[in-house]
């Protein structure tokens, strides 16, 4: 299996390669917001319950599969279902979102590097405060301009890639992980000791029952559990692959823990970049793209050294969205070369010229095409990221629990071997009707939220 496919060279590759695909845009421009929204630490600490009761679990369960078959997500679910049985059909699915979801993925990574680029030569300097929002405005009615940085996304991606699983994947992400580590810890500490920066983070982490109250708790718990379930990127099979390229050295539990904290220390430490900053400048905290696009390179133009500052700042965004991008790539050329039997060099020249064609779109989306509105009056982006996010990924994860735990598909017995297969920390098997039967409706709940 490692002569065809490849496999991790060390427990660290794993685990940071996991995490990349864990840690993306939504950790920065959604977490912190959605914390600070909703009492802060009270948040932080339903967020954390359920990303215990939720997210970890689905988690090993991808992990499992993958592990235990050595395959990708459809010839890995064809291998352990029961003869006859019909659930790697799910696998096309998972495929399919693996897709879309690198359809505009792909865009929103190049304007990171369309940022970090813009900050590095200079573009910001002798503008005025106001007219930031006009550059971003500017780039979206550029077709050319995001076709060039979506391609450049594209294309380094693959080429990544195309070193192989250990030589390329791995030791990319390596060096982007620890990159992305070491700057954002270096651009927290600048936004610690920015003055007034104290009022930014009692605002983000201090724990405000009273604005938690105002807000519902019902729904701060509703919200913890969606940002929970969705920061893992869990049920489109983008982690099973991963699995597959395990050893059987550590149980799945103590890994998946190591995943979620990486991913969950990222973002926790993204809003002592933001809020501090913010507050320290007299700046509205915005949700989305206008956070990192408009909000933050006002912030960096009024901060001493602020092209430095916005430099490394979008270096990191980068970091963030391409760990994703390779991460989600790797799932796509596993697919042709073990289902379709094709060669990694042919799976990665189909995969490239089929997703530059495919992510034009969404570039498109913004200028040419702005007038296109499909799902609910949604712009193309938003509605592949409704379709990824509201659909594919908490269905996906409620076949992953019924695969993993029901003698109809694979059962409890085979994932909770597997699961607890190595040393390290191991999954109780008392919680066999937990993920049986309340898991699921946790999963449903999730996802009849995220069609209101």
């Amino acid at each position: 299996m490692e002569e065809k496919r490849g496999a991790f060279a060390s427990r660290l590759g794993f685990i940071l390669v996991s995490s990349g695909c864990a840690v993306g845009i939504g950790n920065v421009w959604k977490f912190p917001y959605v914390t600070g929204a909703n009492g802060g630490a009270v948040f932080v600490l339903f967020y954390l319950l359920f990303l215990i009761l939720m997210g970890i679990p689905v988690m090993t369960m991808e992990f499992a599969v993958g592990r235990a078959s050595g395959e990708s997500v459809i010839e890995g679910l064809r291998k352990l279902e029961k003869p006859g049985s019909k659930w790697h059909i799910f696998g096309w699915f998972c495929i399919g979102g693996c897709y879309l979801l690198m359809m505009y993925y792909t865009t929103v990574s190049g304007w990171m590097l369309d940022y970090f680029y813009k900050f590095l030569t200079g573009r910001f300097e002798g503008i005025e405060t106001d007219s930031v929002g006009a550059v971003f405005t500017e780039m979206l009615g550029n077709p050319a301009e995001m076709g060039i940085f979506m391609a450049i996304t594209v294309i380094v991606g693959f080429a990544v890639l195309s070193f192989g699983v250990d030589k390329g994947l791995e030791r990319a992400n390596k060096f982007m992980m620890t990159g992305l580590l070491l700057l954002i810890l270096i651009l927290a500490v600048k936004s610690l000791t920015l003055e007034g920066a104290g009022a930014g983070v009692k605002f983000y982490l201090y724990p405000d029952s009273a604005k938690a109250r105002e807000a519902g708790i019902g729904k701060v718990m509703t919200a913890a559990m969606n940002q929970a379930f969705f920061t893992l990127s869990l049920g489109i099979g983008a982690l099973e692959i991963f699995g597959s390229y395990m050893k059987k050295d550590n149980s799945l539990t103590g890994e998946a823990i190591r995943v979620c904290a990486l991913d969950t220390f990222v973002a926790i430490v993204a809003g002592l970049i933001i809020f501090p900053a913010c507050f320290s400048f007299g700046v509205e905290p915005d949700q989305g793209p206008s956070l990192i696009f408009v909000t933050l390179p006002r912030i960096f133009m009024n901060m001493k050294g602020g092209r430095v500052w916005g430099t490394l700042f979008f270096i990191f965004m980068t970091f963030a969205s391409f760990s994703t991008v390779t991460a989600v790539f790797e799932n796509l050329i596993a697919y042709m070369t073990d289902d379709m039997g094709v060669t990694r060099k042919k799976a990665i020249i189909i995969n490239v010229v089929f997703m530059l064609i495919a992510s034009l779109p969404c570039v498109l989306g913004y200028n040419v095409w702005s007038d296109l509105h499909i799902i609910g009056g949604r712009d193309v982006l938003d509605t592949e990221d409704f379709i990824v996010s509201n659909f594919l990924l908490p269905l996906g994860s409620l076949v992953f629990v019924l695969f993993c735990t029901f003698r109809s598909g694979w059962g409890f017995d085979g994932y909770i071997e597997e699961a607890n297969t190595g040393k390290g920390i191991r999954m109780p098997g008392k919680l066999k009707n937990y993920f049986r039967f309340v898991l699921p409706v946790l999963i449903l709940i999730v996802f009849i939220q995220g069609l209101m």
